[in-house]
């Protein structure tokens, strides 16, 4: 109807999301579904925006998927979006143009990454705390 303004559902944009994911990491709906432990047909519904799934369930689907369950409570509008850029991560693990293998190499760099500079600005035992850590000098490779 002209004039009239169509407003977004929350749960079919859900759905797509989580058939997008699915698609990226080439699954089809019957192994998803075995993965995260949920039907078939309920899968499928929710994909479909039909259904609303609860948090556990969004949690199981975002596990067997390898994404955060966060963003998934979050587009599903359980939490609220946080106001960082995302998390790199998540990114990684969305990014449609990499392999399975390229993604898996690429987070055990970013977090390897991660803990190192953990360690680094860790405060020692009895010490400072990590804002008042010395930064350590990048070299030059």
């Amino acid at each position: 109807m002209p004039g009239v303004k169509e407003f977004p559902d929350p749960w079919r944009e859900l759905g797509e999301f989580i058939r997008e994911q699915r698609s990226v990491a080439r699954l089809s709906v019957r192994r998803l579904s075995d993965m995260a432990g949920i039907s078939n047909p309920y899968l499928s519904q929710i994909e479909r925006g039909l259904r609303r799934p609860s948090a556990e369930i969004l949690q199981q689907i975002a596990r067997a998927l390898r994404i955060s369950a966060e963003t998934l409570y979050v587009r599903a509008g359980i939490l609220d979006a946080r106001d960082s850029e995302g998390d790199l991560a998540e990114s990684i693990l969305a990014e449609p143009t990499l392999t399975e293998d390229q993604k898996q190499t690429l987070l055990r760099i970013y977090l390897s990454f991660r803990r190192e500079n953990d360690a680094v600005t860790a405060p020692p035992e009895g010490g400072s705390s990590p804002s008042e850590a010395q930064s350590v000098p990048v070299e030059a490779v």
